[in-house]
């Protein structure tokens, strides 16, 4: 057996894009750990969701942990970074951020982890973040430097797949009238062609417990939201695959398994 380590920049992140993956190792046999770099400080919750006196934070991280367990993760860590907020925004620069942080010291406390754990396999972002959040993209580099440090063998960059969501998004909005869609001009933004993929997991047997995961951070995830309202059959063509890159591996799909020969 042999031990995950899924990189992710604030709580929710987790469950949306590598949750089957976790699940998929952790009833597996495998030890699963989740390491998040922020609490997510600047997520938006509606007036009167928090109790008097409650810090986002605090909510969000309790979220995390339940999730956690949903997911089978053994271990939670919090790097200690703030969170960035959103591409463009003035607390990307705050003293404290995680886009501010220096690579190489963030990287360190990633690979003291990834040490602790010996850990065969980490998952982070594509160079882009998958849509470009600068906490996302400093979790590729973060995580990249990290595996260097740690030694870590096997590094999978999670991501969309344009060419599926292509295909489907036109299926997608038919199926969930009156739900909050992604929007389809800004598809180009949104992870990498299919053909730079070299990674598909077929993660359609947890799609449950993905689910479930995502409604335990009820802070971020409504239940109206695009990933709790929409049908079965869609929730299943949107999460039911997860893609990521390995450099060095394809061209093409060539590992549907993370954790194959560990």
């Amino acid at each position: 057996m042999a031990t995950l380590v899924s990189f992710h920049a604030h709580p929710d992140d987790e469950c949306i894009g590598c949750g089957g993956v976790m699940r998929k190792a952790h009833e597996e046999g495998h030890r699963v750990v989740l390491v998040v770099a922020t609490r997510g400080e600047h997520g938006e919750v509606p007036d009167g969701f928090l109790a008097e006196g409650e810090q986002l934070w605090q909510r969000r991280v309790a979220e995390t942990h339940a999730a956690a367990e949903i997911l089978g993760a053994d271990r939670v860590e919090f790097l200690g970074y703030q969170d960035s907020g959103m591409i463009g925004e003035p607390t990307n620069d705050l003293p404290g951020s995680f886009w501010t942080a220096d690579v190489e010291e963030a990287a360190l406390r990633l690979a003291t982890i990834l040490q602790e754990e010996n850990a065969e396999v980490l998952t982070i972002y594509d160079d882009n973040g998958g849509y470009g959040h600068p906490d996302h993209v400093q979790v590729h580099r973060v995580g990249k430097r990290a595996a260097e440090i740690a030694g870590t063998p096997r590094v999978y960059q999670n991501t969309m797949n344009q060419d599926h969501m292509r295909r489907g998004m036109a299926a997608m909005a038919a199926q969930a009238e009156n739900v909050d869609m992604p929007d389809v001009e800004a598809e180009g933004q949104f992870g990498k062609p299919e053909s730079e993929i070299t990674a598909a997991v077929d993660v359609t047997k947890y799609l449950k417990v993905k689910r479930e995961a995502m409604r335990a951070h009820a802070s971020q995830i409504s239940e109206d939201s695009f990933f709790l309202a929409m049908p079965d059959e869609g929730f299943a063509y949107a999460f039911g695959t997860e893609w990521f890159i390995r450099e060095g591996h394809g061209p093409g799909i060539t590992e549907t398994d993370l954790m194959a020969g560990l």
